[in-house]
């Protein structure tokens, strides 16, 4: 008998059947790949708060650096009570820094992780209490509605952490097109981008020497043995960062240690060993070709700031079209 057929039978929620639909597609193409935004749920997105405070891992400090240090330049290109959108928030050091700074009518994260998205939603109310705190709990990447309160109000996104970086150019396209139809001409778009440099330094980013990223890369899996009914045995996969020099990307991957085969939705999913999992891709771009990356997705660049070292980038973004 097939322990998996009851759930795949199973009248899942929408977003459980997104996540189902996604897995089992992911898992049947050759190579296997998941997509990054089933890391974070609510360990996931505890496991990669770690990871933004481990020594090897600079974007976070970097771009925290880039945010307090320029904050009056930043906030002086910002309409005075502006809606701020935060796609994809996470927990809030860094937008603290923005509403600390600049004048701000109202505050809208926007998050697939309900859950968190609420907790960290509660804090700031506490924090800001004239600011109203607006969640909207969404798939970041897809077309989503804004509260009608801020509907009227100038608009200013928030990317950061390059996050922008996981997606393949295309999608990263795709993604700033969404995001100015959402916002809206003349809408403003703060956006971290992470910058071309030394290999070693990406490669000591992404394979910490304490192992919390191969914890937050396997989290996925066991999100999927969780919610979806999946058997994947954590200790036949090992994670394993490397730096694609072509594409200019960091690759995340869970490695099979053996063969194997996974059940999921009552559905069978072969591995040889040493096959892959491609979880994530980081990109990292030179100013140059973010440039015409933000220019041919309807956005003019303004302003942009980096660290000493050339490190990291903020970006203040237009729409245009």
């Amino acid at each position: 008998m097939n322990v998996h057929a009851p759930l795949a039978e199973a009248k899942l929620d929408p977003a459980t059947t997104a996540f189902a639909a996604d897995v089992t597609e992911a898992l049947s193409q050759q190579p296997k790949k998941l997509s990054p935004k089933y890391f974070y749920d609510e360990a996931g997105s505890q496991l990669f708060e770690q990871i933004t405070k481990l020594p090897e891992y600079y974007p976070t400090r970097t771009e925290l650096g880039i945010l307090r240090a320029r904050g009056k330049d930043i906030c002086s290109i910002i309409p005075k009570d502006a809606a701020l959108v935060e796609f994809g928030a996470g927990a809030t050091t860094k937008v603290r820094l923005l509403l600390e700074q600049c004048s701000f009518g109202a505050y809208v994260p926007v998050d697939i992780s309900g859950d968190f998205l609420a907790d960290q939603a509660a804090e700031l109310r506490k924090d800001f209490p004239t600011l109203d705190v607006l969640p909207v709990n969404a798939d970041f990447t897809t077309t989503f509605d804004l509260p009608t309160d801020v509907k009227a109000m100038p608009k200013v996104g928030f990317f950061p952490g390059s996050t922008l970086g996981n997606f393949d150019p295309h999608e990263a396209c795709a993604f700033l097109r969404s995001a100015r139809q959402i916002l809206g001409k003349g809408a403003l778009m703060l956006i971290g981008i992470d910058l071309e440099k030394d290999e070693r330094v990406l490669q000591a980013a992404y394979n910490d020497a304490a192992g919390v990223t191969g914890e937050f890369n396997k989290n996925v899996l066991v999100r999927i043995n969780r919610e979806l009914g999946g058997d994947f045995d954590l200790g036949a996969f090992v994670h394993r960062a490397i730096y694609n020099k072509e594409r200019h990307r960091i690759e995340m991957h869970l490695i099979a240690k053996k063969p194997q085969t996974v059940h999921l939705l009552g559905r069978s999913f072969n591995f040889r060993a040493g096959e892959s999992i491609h979880t994530e891709s980081s990109y990292k771009y030179s100013m140059e070709r973010f440039g015409a990356l933000a220019r041919g997705s309807g956005w003019e660049p303004k302003s942009s700031w980096t660290d000493a070292e050339e490190q990291f980038s903020v970006h203040a973004l237009v729409a245009v079209e």
